[in-house]
C-alpha cells in the first residue's frame, strides 16, 4: 500500500514538473527541451522552430535526432560530455557547441540541463535550455579577429624598430670602421714614410760612399717597423685575433710582480696599492696580454689624475648567476676578477659608452692613439671573459677585468721579471738537422730561410701545403717545421702540421702567423712540440725561437 502510494505522489511531481516546463517553454525565446530516458522521447518548445526552423513535423523525438544537428567537429565532445552527467551521478550539464539550423546553417548555442533522478539514484528524465549565443560569439570573434590584427601591428611595429635599430647599429659600426681605417690610413703612413724614406737615404749614402752614415737611417727604419708592429698588434687584439698563449695564471702574483714596474710608470705623485684576494682562483690567460692590459689600464688612471691620487689593483673571485652574467655579457659561472680603480676625474656616460670603440681617445692630439682600451677590450673576449666601466664624474673609474676560472691541478704559470734576452744569430753555436720552411710569401721565406741556415740547418723549402707534403712524404728526415698558418693550396699551416706528425711524431713546429684564431691554437694551448712567433718579428727573436724549440 506505501508503495502504491509513493508511486502515485512521483508522478505526481513530474506532472507538476511538466506542467511548469510547459508554462516556462511559453514564457521564453529559449529552445526548451525534455528528455525521458525511459522512452528516449525529448519534447521541444515551439521556440526550436522559431528559433532554428525546425518544424515539429520535421522535428524526430529522440535523442539521436538532437545529437545528429550538432556540428561534426563538436558532436563527439557533447556526447561525450552529456552522457558523463548522466552517467556519472551528477545533476547540472553546461556546454557550448554548433547547432544546425533548419537551412543548414550553424547556430552558436550555449545549452544547459539538469537531471532529475528516481529514489534509486537512476536518471528518468533532463530538461534544459538551448540558448542562442551567436551574435555574442559574433562579437568575440571580431573581438579576436581585432586583437589578433593589433598584435600582428605591434609585432610589425616592434619589427620595424628592430629593423631601425640593426640599421643604426649598422650606421655606427660603418662610423667605427671608417674611423678605424682613416687612423690605420694616417698612422702607417707615417710609418711607411719613415722607413721607404730611411731605406732611399741609406741607398743614397752607399752610392755616394758614405756607408759610416747608414747606421742611423737602419735605426731609423727599425723603430718605424716596431712602432708598426706595436699598431697591428694592438688591432689585432681589437680584432680578437692576436696570437695568445694562454697558461694557467695566479693574477695575485702577477700584480705583485709587477707593483713596482706599475710604481715607476705611474710616478710618484701616484699612490699605488695592490689587494690580492686570499684563496683566488687560477684563470687560464696569456700573462704577457694581461701585464700590458694591467699597464695600459694604469696609465690611463694616472692621465685621469693630472694633481696626484690613488690607483688600487685588486683581484676577487666572482661567481655570476644568470642576471649577473646577462648585465656583463658573459656565460653564469665562475671568473677572476682585476680590477683598477683610481680616484681621477671619471667618465660621463657618453664617453664611457665609446671607450671601447677603436682610434676614440679624450687625450690631446698626439698625446694617445685611442687603441689602449680597445685593445683590451679584445684581450678579454678573446679569453673567453668581459671588461666593464664603472665611472663617474669627479669620483674616478674602476675597470674591471673578468677571466674565466681555470679548473686544473697544473701549477699556475709564474711571471719571469727578468726574461732572457734573444742571443743574436752570430753568437749562437752551430746546430745539426734539417727544417723545411713552408710560406707563400718569398721574402719571409728567404729570411726565414737564412736564419736557419746561419743556425747550422740544411733547409727545404716549400710555397703551399701540396709542395710541402711532397717533401714530408719523400722520405726526407724533418727536424724542424716552419710554417705560415695562412698558405694557399687548399691546406693551412694547422693541417700541414697534423700531417706532418702523422708521419713524424717527434717532429718539432714553429708556427709563423699575423694571428691565430682557432686554426693554431684550437682548444686554447699549444702541444709541448709547437711554439708560435708573431708577424713582424726581429731576426734574432725567431733564431731565439728556433733554438728555444729544439732545445
Amino acid at each position: 500500500m506505501q508503495d502504491v502510494t509513493r508511486d502515485r505522489e512521483a508522478s505526481a511531481r513530474l506532472r507538476e514538473v511538466e506542467e511548469r516546463l510547459r508554462l516556462a517553454g511559453r514564457a521564453t525565446n529559449d529552445a526548451i527541451w525534455d528528455w525521458d530516458f525511459r522512452t528516449n522521447h525529448v519534447t521541444w518548445n515551439a521556440a526550436l522552430e522559431s528559433a532554428y526552423g525546425h518544424k515539429p513535423d520535421d522535428v524526430v523525438p529522440t535523442g539521436e535526432w538532437w545529437l545528429a544537428q550538432i556540428h561534426a567537429e563538436d558532436r563527439a565532445r557533447i556526447d561525450a560530455s552529456i552522457h558523463h552527467v548522466i552517467d556519472g551521478g551528477a545533476s547540472d550539464w553546461t556546454d557550448e557547441y554548433r547547432f544546425r539550423r533548419a537551412d543548414g546553417s550553424f547556430a552558436d548555442v550555449l545549452d544547459r540541463g539538469y537531471v532529475i533522478r528516481g529514489e534509486d539514484g537512476a536518471p528518468i528524465r533532463m530538461v534544459g535550455a538551448m540558448l542562442d549565443v551567436s551574435a555574442r560569439k559574433a562579437v568575440e570573434r571580431r573581438l579576436q579577429q581585432e586583437r589578433t590584427r593589433l598584435v600582428e601591428e605591434v609585432k610589425e611595429t616592434a619589427a620595424e624598430r628592430d629593423r631601425a635599430e640593426e640599421a643604426l647599429r649598422q650606421s655606427q659600426k660603418m662610423e667605427a670602421v671608417g674611423q678605424l681605417t682613416g687612423g690605420i690610413a694616417h698612422d702607417f703612413n707615417n710609418l711607411l714614410t719613415g722607413i721607404s724614406g730611411s731605406l732611399e737615404m741609406m741607398q743614397i749614402r752607399i752610392a755616394q760612399g758614405r756607408v759610416a752614415e747608414i747606421d742611423k737611417y737602419s735605426v731609423a727604419a727599425q723603430g718605424a717597423v716596431r712602432r708598426a708592429a706595436a699598431l697591428t698588434h694592438r688591432l689585432l687584439a681589437f680584432s680578437r685575433r692576436q696570437t695568445l698563449d694562454p697558461k694557467p695564471c695566479d693574477v695575485n702574483r702577477l700584480i705583485f710582480d709587477i707593483e713596482e714596474l706599475v710604481r715607476r710608470t705611474v710616478g710618484p705623485s701616484i699612490t699605488v696599492e695592490t689587494v690580492g684576494k686570499a684563496g683566488l682562483w687560477t684563470t687560464l690567460v696569456d700573462t704577457n696580454q694581461l701585464e700590458n692590459a694591467i699597464l695600459n689600464l694604469c696609465i690611463n688612471a694616472r692621465d685621469a689624475m693630472p694633481e696626484g691620487g690613488r690607483i688600487t689593483i685588486e683581484t676577487a673571485n666572482k661567481w655570476l648567476d644568470g642576471r649577473g652574467a646577462r648585465e656583463r655579457d658573459l656565460e653564469p659561472g665562475q671568473y677572476v676578477s682585476l680590477c683598477v680603480t683610481d680616484t681621477g676625474t671619471g667618465m660621463t656616460d657618453d664617453v664611457a659608452a665609446r671607450a671601447f670603440d677603436p682610434f676614440f681617445t679624450t687625450k690631446p692630439l698626439g698625446e694617445g692613439t685611442g687603441l689602449g682600451l680597445s685593445m683590451i677590450y679584445g684581450f678579454a673576449r678573446q679569453s673567453g671573459g668581459q671588461v666593464r666601466i664603472y665611472s663617474e664624474v669627479g669620483m674616478g673609474t674602476t675597470m674591471c677585468i673578468y677571466l674565466p676560472r681555470y679548473m686544473s691541478v697544473e701549477e699556475p704559470e709564474t711571471v719571469d721579471s727578468d726574461p732572457p734576452a734573444p742571443t743574436s744569430i752570430d753568437g749562437s753555436a752551430p746546430a745539426r738537422g734539417n727544417v723545411l720552411v713552408v710560406d707563400d710569401e718569398p721574402t719571409i721565406r728567404m729570411l726565414v730561410a737564412e736564419v736557419a741556415e746561419e743556425l747550422g740547418y740544411q733547409v727545404l723549402e716549400a710555397f703551399d701545403g701540396p709542395s710541402a707534403m711532397r717533401i714530408l712524404q719523400a722520405k726526407k728526415v724533418i727536424d724542424l717545421l716552419i710554417t705560415d698558418v695562412g698558405l694557399p693550396g687548399g691546406m693551412n699551416g694547422r693541417q700541414i702540421a697534423d700531417a706532418a706528425l702523422s708521419l713524424c711524431p717527434s717532429l718539432k713546429i714553429l708556427f709563423i702567423t699575423g694571428y691565430a684564431e682557432n686554426a693554431v691554437i684550437g682548444s686554447g694551448r699549444l702541444a709541448p712540440n709547437m711554439a708560435l712567433i708573431t708577424k713582424p718579428f726581429a731576426m734574432d727573436a725567431l733564431a731565439h725561437r728556433i733554438r728555444e724549440i729544439m732545445a
